[in-house]
């Protein structure tokens, strides 16, 4: 059968993730593969075993597969001009945009030095932070309320002035006014009467507008009104990764510190992260992860097919948050990433409603907060699914007990 030609080119839409080291989390450098399949930056792979001191085992980062001591490590020439590729095509794009966007302000003098830390690495494209509907609902009630109490203060202190006015015209005695007087008096309280006309308007429709807000935001009523539907997953055995161990009660999950002896099964992930028993296909459900005690994590839901060396959100049948470390807080759907901003939450809250295909991660550690909303769409069950960084040993992840 004859195959393409030489100059046919295929468009093959890759994207950052794809190319990068989980090790330092840039961009492939001196790409090195290694037998069990995983790619890692060479410098990146001497740090890591180089720590581990002269006796530690070497063994591939994400699956734990033990190596020969001191092998050597070749060059994946392949990735190598993959990732130079993809350097190039990333630099045309945001020349491209520059092109096309309005001439800048002044900036730094033509002769100032050049920022080598930006040019070390080629730019990347960037994800722009969306926030949801519900967020933006929430603040424009949040503002609704702020012009509440302004309208209500400034009456206050209008009424406070005048009367004070008043007062003070009883304690000095003043003379009764002449005609003259009398109309700028009258004039003056007509005035004050129509401006106290116009705020009062104006309180009456900022509640009108404040109520119609309230009443398109019932989904974020924050997980204490969501807790109806509360259940305690507990971790699959099947998915486990052999980097991974479970607790007798299979409700906390433990980066191994050497790779676990489980039998081979097409259900077991290649990377650390583990689905939970529980398959979820209708209702509303109501879950809590406690991430204090792990550094990088994800958190989500997966259906049972998901392909067992992708990670969390790389596919289409999966959702997560994914925390790594400051800075680097991101949501991914449908292999989208979105970039958050939030400090590290401790206690993430998942709320699936698959009444109205929605998934919303909350923090509630010591107080409810909204981090992420999104719509969801499966043709099949979905499982509670998590993600631990697997050069971490003793980091862990616990689904709490929730009380219904």
């Amino acid at each position: 059968m004859a195959g393409l030609a030489s100059s046919s080119a295929i468009p093959v839409w890759l994207g950052e993730d794809d190319l990068s080291c989980i090790i330092c989390h840039g961009l492939l450098v001196w790409p090195t593969t290694l037998p069990c399949g995983h790619s890692f930056c060479r410098d990146c792979l001497g740090k890591v075993w180089g720590a581990g001191g002269a006796g530690s085992p070497w063994a591939c980062p994400t699956c734990r597969e033990a190596l020969a001591p001191r092998s050597r490590l070749r060059k994946n020439t392949l990735l190598e001009d993959l990732v130079d590729k993809y350097s190039r095509a990333a630099r045309e794009l945001e020349d491209a945009e520059l092109a096309q966007s309005p001439a800048p302000g002044p900036g730094p003098a033509p002769d100032s030095a050049p920022d080598l830390a930006s040019q070390h690495r080629p730019a990347q494209p960037r994800v722009a932070v969306q926030k949801s509907t519900t967020e933006v609902m929430w603040e424009l009630t949040e503002v609704a309320q702020e012009l509440v109490d302004i309208v209500k203060n400034l009456q206050n202190q209008r009424a406070l002035s005048e009367t004070g006015i008043e007062k003070e015209s009883s304690i000095l005695g003043m003379a009764p006014f002449s005609g003259e007087e009398l109309s700028l008096a009258s004039m003056k309280r007509m005035t004050s009467n129509t401006s106290e006309g116009k705020m009062s308007n104006i309180l009456r429709h900022l509640k009108e507008i404040q109520e119609k807000l309230r009443g398109h935001v019932t989904w974020k009523e924050g997980p204490a009104e969501h807790t109806q539907g509360t259940i305690n997953p507990t971790f699959d055995l099947r998915s486990l990764s052999c980097s991974l161990e479970v607790s007798s009660d299979c409700r906390t999950v433990t980066v191994s510190r050497c790779p676990q002896p489980y039998p081979w099964s097409p259900e077991r992930f290649s990377v650390s992260q583990a689905l939970c028993s529980q398959a979820l296909s209708s209702g509303r459900q109501y879950w809590e992860v406690d991430t204090r005690y792990c550094n990088h994590w994800a958190v989500g839901v997966a259906s049972w097919g998901m392909s067992r060396d992708q990670m969390l959100g790389r596919t289409t049948d999966s959702w997560c948050i994914e925390w790594r470390g400051t800075g680097q807080f991101s949501a991914w759907t449908m292999v989208k990433k979105t970039e958050l901003v939030s400090d590290r939450p401790e206690v993430v809250a998942i709320w699936l409603d698959l009444e109205e295909g929605k998934l919303a991660f909350y923090s509630v550690a010591s107080q409810e907060r909204l981090l992420y909303e999104c719509e969801v769409s499966a043709s099949s069950p979905l499982h509670p699914a998590f993600w631990l960084y697997g050069l971490s040993p003793g980091n862990s992840l616990t689904v709490k007990q929730v009380k219904e």
